[in-house]
C-alpha cells in the first residue's frame, strides 16, 4: 500500500500595519519536523520569521529522516519519485465531489478553471486530463472541505493552509472550503481572495510527483499571496514534470523562451509607450502654463 502523502500549499501572510499576534497563536505554531516525505506549511510571525513543518501521513502522523526527498537542481520530488504507472500518452479522469463543494462560485465556473489548469500541464507532457461524472471511479477526486475532514489533515480556517493533495497515485486533491475562492478578481473584491486556478496548477503538480521548488518563479514554489494569479509553468517546473513523464512531442522549450522574451518585450514597450506620453503630457502642460 503506497504512503499517503499530503502536500500542502500555505499562504504567506504579510503583516502590513504591524499587528502583533496574540500569545495563544504564538503558542500553538507547531514546532519544525522531518519527513519521510514533504509537507509543507509556511507561516509568517509578527517579526516576519518563516516556521516551516514538515510532516509525514500514514495513518498517524510520523516522523523520520530527514533525508526525505529527491532533491534536483532545483526541482524536488517526492521519495521514491512516484508518478503515474501508466503506458504513454496516456488520459487520467478526474471528478469533483458530488457532496463537497462551494456554492458562491457556480460549478461551470470552477469546471472551466480546473480544465485550464490541467491543460497547462499536459500541454508539457504526454497525459491527457478529461472530466468525468462517476466519481468513484476517477483517478483525481477533488472537493472543498472545512477543518477536519476525515484525512489527518484539518484545515485552519481561513487563510493559512490553503489546499493539499497526494502524491501518485493516491489522486486526491482537497481545498479549504473557508478560503473566497476566485476565479476573477474583478468580480471578487475580498482583499483575502486566493485565485483558484493559482491554487489547482500548485496542487496538480503535487498529484502529479513534484513537491515543493525552492524557485520562486515555480507554479511549485509553496506560498501564494491574496489577490495573486500565478499560472504559468516556469522552466522548473516542465523540467521537473518532464523528468517524470517525457516531454509533450508539440512542446518545445525554446516555443516557452520565445514567449517569455516576447512578453518581457512588450512590457518594455507599454513601458516606454507610457514613459513617451507622460513626457508630451509634461511639454503640452508647460507649454499652456507659459501662454
Amino acid at each position: 500500500m503506497p504512503l499517503s502523502t499530503p502536500c500542502h500549499l500555505s499562504l504567506l501572510l504579510i503583516i502590513f500595519l504591524g499587528r502583533h499576534l496574540p500569545p495563544p497563536c504564538l503558542a500553538a505554531m507547531p514546532a519544525p519536523e522531518s519527513s519521510v516525505r514533504q509537507l509543507t506549511r509556511i507561516t509568517v510571525n509578527n517579526s516576519h520569521d518563516k516556521k516551516w513543518q514538515n510532516i509525514n501521513r500514514f495513518h498517524n502522523f510520523r516522523r523520520s529522516s530527514a533525508h526525505s526527498l529527491h532533491a534536483t537542481k532545483n526541482f524536488v520530488y517526492f521519495r521514491g519519485k512516484p508518478r503515474w504507472v501508466r503506458h504513454l500518452p496516456a488520459t487520467l479522469s478526474y471528478a469533483f465531489s458530488p457532496d463537497h463543494m462551494i456554492h458562491y462560485l457556480t460549478l461551470q465556473d470552477i469546471r472551466k478553471t480546473f480544465k485550464r489548469a490541467f491543460a497547462r500541464w499536459a500541454s508539457v507532457i504526454p497525459l491527457n486530463f478529461i472530466e468525468t461524472h462517476d466519481y468513484g471511479f476517477a483517478d483525481i477526486k477533488i472537493g472543498f472541505y472545512r477543518g477536519d475532514h476525515g484525512d489527518g489533515e484539518p484545515f485552519d480556517g481561513v487563510l493559512g493552509i490553503l489546499a493539499h493533495s497526494f502524491s501518485p497515485e493516491i489522486g486526491r486533491l482537497h481545498l479549504d472550503a473557508a478560503e473566497t475562492w476566485a476565479v476573477d478578481f474583478d468580480v471578487e473584491k475580498s482583499k483575502v481572495a486566493i485565485d483558484l486556478e493559482s491554487v489547482a496548477v500548485h496542487e496538480i503538480g503535487h498529484l502529479l510527483g513534484l513537491a515543493h521548488s525552492p524557485v520562486k518563479e515555480a507554479v511549485m514554489y509553496p506560498s501564494l499571496k491574496p489577490r495573486e494569479k500565478k499560472v504559468d509553468l516556469a522552466v522548473d517546473d516542465i523540467e521537473g514534470v518532464q523528468a517524470l513523464y517525457g516531454s509533450n512531442p508539440n512542446f518545445t522549450m525554446n516555443s516557452l523562451l520565445e514567449s517569455d522574451t516576447s512578453a518581457n518585450e512588450a512590457v518594455g514597450n507599454l513601458r516606454f509607450e507610457s514613459y513617451r506620453w507622460t513626457v508630451l503630457l509634461g511639454l503640452v502642460l508647460a507649454a499652456c502654463l507659459c501662454m
